[in-house]
């Protein structure tokens, strides 16, 4: 076996590697290819099961399917480059994604709704309406304020005593409404001086 790819199998998965038995559906893969484009770039492994046994594909048809899944079902279309390796007379197929940090990608969901992914650990997970909101301005580089005001300061000393906050905890902690105080956080994570985290338990912000 290629030592490069025994080495990512080892690995196992996680944020950045994922492993594929096969391609059976075009908009699954594609929630994959967005999650890896939104978040930090990855591998998908195709032709490997999730216990890192090499299954094989046939290179061909899981090609079609990929490029269709990058081409009809990422908006914008996710660009990715392919190798082909063959062990023990199987082949399988390793996918890189780059990481964009220019757009936004989404791909249907399980009701065909198109949605935001990224990755969380070794999931593909929809993106919450304020991660969104935060993508779209570090992305588009809304304009926001270069000077922090007493209320962004206030924010900021709450943020250092708690260490990790909602926006519902911060806006009852300033007597702000949950609007302004969801704008006024996401300014601070555009200006860098908050940072923005999303677990399985929910999305917070800390102080950097």
């Amino acid at each position: 076996m290629s030592k490069h790819i025994a080495n990512l199998i080892s690995q196992g998965e996680h944020q950045q590697l994922d492993f594929k038995h096969s391609i059976s559906d075009s908009k699954k893969i594609a929630r994959s290819l967005a999650a890896f484009a939104n978040t930090a770039g990855g591998t998908l492994l195709i032709g490997v099961k999730d216990n890192g046994n090499v299954s094989g594909v046939n290179s061909d048809e899981e090609f079609y399917m990929l490029e269709g899944a990058a081409q009809m079902y990422c908006k914008p279309e996710v660009k990715f480059t392919i190798t082909h390796w063959e062990i023990n007379g199987k082949i399988v197929l390793e996918v890189y994604v780059k990481h964009d940090p220019k757009n936004l990608y989404k791909a249907p969901d399980k009701s065909g709704k198109w949605k935001a992914y990224f990755r969380l650990d070794d999931e593909n997970m929809v993106a919450s309406p304020l991660q969104v909101k935060i993508w779209k301005a570090i992305r588009y580089r809304k304009a926001v304020q270069l000077l922090l005001t007493p209320q962004d300061n206030a924010l900021l000393d709450f943020i250092r005593t708690k260490q990790k906050v909602t926006v519902d905890e911060c806006s009852r902690a300033a007597f702000m409404s949950y609007i302004e105080t969801e704008k006024r956080l996401i300014n601070l994570v555009v200006l860098g001086v908050v940072d923005f985290k999303t677990t399985h338990q929910g999305d917070f912000f800390e102080v950097t």
